[in-house]
C-alpha cells in the first residue's frame, strides 16, 4: 500500500461520512434555528425547549434519508470488498 492509496481511501471515507451525516445535521440546524427565532419573538427563555424539536427533526431526517444513506454505505462496502485483493498487494 502506498501513501497515496491510504490518503485517497481516507479521503473517500471522510467524504462518505460527511455525505451521510449532512441531512441529519442540516435538519437539526434548521429546527434549532426555527425554535430560536420562535423563542426570540415570544420572549420565552426556556433552555430545554430546543431539544425535543431537534430530536424529532433528526429522527424524521433519518427516516426520510435512510434508503439513500443505506445505498451509499452498501456501494462503498461493495467497492471495498471487490477491490480487497488489490488492497492486500
Amino acid at each position: 500500500m502506498t501513501q497515496e492509496f491510504v490518503l485517497s481511501f481516507a479521503q473517500e471515507s471522510f467524504k462518505l461520512t460527511m455525505l451521510i451525516s449532512a441531512p441529519m445535521l442540516v435538519m437539526g440546524l434548521v429546527a434549532g434555528l426555527a425554535v430560536s427565532i420562535f423563542q426570540a419573538v415570544t420572549s420565552i427563555n426556556e433552555m430545554t425547549l430546543t431539544f425535543i424539536p431537534k430530536i424529532l427533526a433528526v429522527f424524521v431526517s433519518i427516516i426520510l434519508f435512510f434508503p439513500w444513506m443505506l445505498q451509499m454505505i452498501i456501494g462503498f462496502t461493495q467497492k471495498v470488498i471487490i477491490n480487497l485483493p488489490i488492497y492486500v498487494k
